[in-house]
């Protein structure tokens, strides 16, 4: 959540962020209503305790006479301060429920607009010519059966559909992205963590998915517990109520867990194969940085995130997404899309998101400098959604012969193996 001071002080900032998400402008001023009529109601019980207390201070040496008309006193006065307090109570409530709603600030410099009004910053790798090459490329599901390694129709049969098996070599390629993509996190100095799939309201809301993304959910009714769609999720919760010094900062945590999505919005869309699909792998950095050292983390994440899938030799963008498209925690937030042949354009395969404060507000995770406490900033970062990294492998790096070629920062997770073969029908 943001900071009701900043709200109070700067409302036409937080007019402005609003505006560009797309999102309710009237709900800022509803808050600052909101917010008004805590902070007087407050005021108003704290007189009331005050002058109920001073009274009964009066009352033990009033006279019989003056004590009726106390006691009179003191009885409206009680009334009075239940008031005030459901008053009080009410105001506070509905405060931090609009408050709940309201999205991260945008960063100033990030593009205004919807999902297709992003600013591509960089190209990386070249697009292969697979006509100049003699075929036509094939697209991963039939690559993935030429190889034994995906099976969709089984998965549908057993789940439903958008659920899939890997097998053979698709199930070793999934293990390979998965430790090659810890041991370069591990490298670069962050904490492997195996995280819960399964977590509370409270860790669910405070990272900020239970708002606009609630309908992308899973709730298990019976245990009011909710299935993660990131290990963003519980890496965030992982600090919850909890003030960190500073000199411990930044935390680095990766993490790698189960990914649950119901894929509510996107009936129709990358129907075939296991693009978008509603359970999935995932390995997640995450930081806990100072609010002052947040920018150049999310730069360092966004460099983490290049140098795998360079390793990876794909061919990829770096965008900057637009500000309709950011997500509710998110100030900033840089896609980066990898080149998908059959497709014919770029598609999504990791994101680093700046929240800056937004979740350690919602979460009350502090940094302790010296005597002074205040809210620190979360960072995120995919490093490897694994369904989609296959895609772009197979397509990618497919030889005419249906053979995938495997790139060498994988091969010592595959045995060695230099290219996938055909299995032998």
């Amino acid at each position: 959540m943001i900071d009701l001071r900043l709200l109070r002080e700067d409302p036409d900032r937080v007019r402005a962020s609003q505006r560009a998400r797309g999102e309710d402008v009237a709900l800022v001023d509803a808050l600052l209503s909101a917010d008004e009529r805590r902070r007087s109601s407050g005021v108003r019980f704290d007189e009331l305790r005050a002058e109920q207390k001073a009274l009964g201070k009066l009352i033990p040496k009033a006279s019989p006479d003056e004590k009726a008309e106390l006691l009179k006193q003191a009885g409206q006065l009680a009334a009075d301060v239940k008031t005030a307090d459901a008053e009080r109570d009410a105001a506070d409530t509905e405060t931090h429920e609009l408050l709940q709603r309201l999205g991260n600030l945008v960063h100033p410099d990030v593009p205004v607009g919807g999902e297709e009004d992003f600013v591509t910053l960089e190209t990386h790798g070249e697009i292969r010519d697979f006509g100049a090459e003699g075929f036509e490329p094939k697209d991963h599901l039939e690559l993935g059966q030429i190889l034994g390694a995906i099976d969709v129709e089984r998965g549908a049969k057993v789940s439903g559909s958008r659920f899939y098996f890997l097998t053979g070599v698709g199930a070793l390629l999934e293990l390979a992205l998965v430790n090659a993509a810890i041991a370069q996190a591990t490298a670069a100095g962050f904490t492997p963590m195996l995280t819960p799939a399964l977590v509370r309201p409270q860790s669910m809301a405070g990272t900020g998915f239970l708002g606009q993304a609630a309908q992308d959910v899973y709730h298990l009714d019976k245990d009011d517990l909710y299935l993660v769609g990131t290990s963003e999720v519980p890496l965030a919760a992982y600090h919850m109520d909890e003030i960190i010094d500073a000199d411990r900062l930044p935390l680095r945590y990766a993490g790698f867990s189960p990914c649950f999505r119901r894929e509510a919005g996107s009936h129709g869309k990358d129907t075939k194969g296991i693009f978008r699909v509603h359970q999935f792998d995932k390995v997640e950095m995450f930081s806990y940085v100072s609010p002052e050292d947040s920018q150049a983390e999310h730069q360092r994440l966004l460099a983490w995130e290049k140098q795998w899938l360079t390793a990876l030799e794909l061919p990829f963008r770096v965008i900057d997404v637009a500000s309709g498209d950011l997500g509710s925690s998110a100030a900033r937030k840089y896609d980066c899309e990898a080149w998908i042949p059959t497709q014919g354009k770029y598609r999504e395969l990791t994101s680093t998101s700046d929240c800056t404060e937004f979740q350690s507000r919602r979460l009350s995770i502090r940094m302790r400098e010296g005597k002074q406490v205040r809210p620190l900033a979360t960072l995120n970062g995919t490093l490897c959604a694994v369904p989609r990294t296959i895609v772009a492998i197979l397509e990618n790096h497919q030889q005419a012969d249906g053979s995938v070629y495997v790139p060498e920062v994988l091969r010592p997770y595959l045995g060695g193996r230099e290219v996938l073969e055909p299995v032998a029908k």
